[in-house]
């Protein structure tokens, strides 16, 4: 769990995982310690659809399916959770398609 960072039910924490292949999105209500939504490029959604020229599009349609999906559960706004990396490349993209999918944070 974040130190710093922590999710309620009322805004739960969009916490992103990057390895050196996959990225993974999961939007996580601390107060229940339970996971509402995730996505990644591992994720039955993405794994089977062809694989774009780079990690940054990947990124980017992770972002686009966990805003989707979150929408879909009613969960609107969000608290973002870098989990200490950098807010630059696969991170920004992948937030950055969250937001222009309606995720507000």
């Amino acid at each position: 769990m974040s130190a710093r960072v922590r999710g309620t039910a009322e805004r739960p924490r969009l916490c992103v995982f990057r390895s050196t292949h996959h990225i993974f999105a999961q939007i996580i209500d601390d107060s229940r310690h339970q996971t509402l939504v995730s996505a990644s490029t591992l994720g039955s959604d993405l794994k089977n659809e062809k694989r774009g020229p780079g990690k940054v599009e990947a990124a980017q349609k992770v972002g686009r399916l966990v805003a989707e999906k979150a929408l879909a559960k009613n969960i609107q706004k969000v608290v973002f959770d870098r989990n200490g990396f950098l807010y630059h490349g696969r991170v920004k993209a992948l937030a950055d398609a969250a937001r222009e999918k309606g995720l507000d944070f």
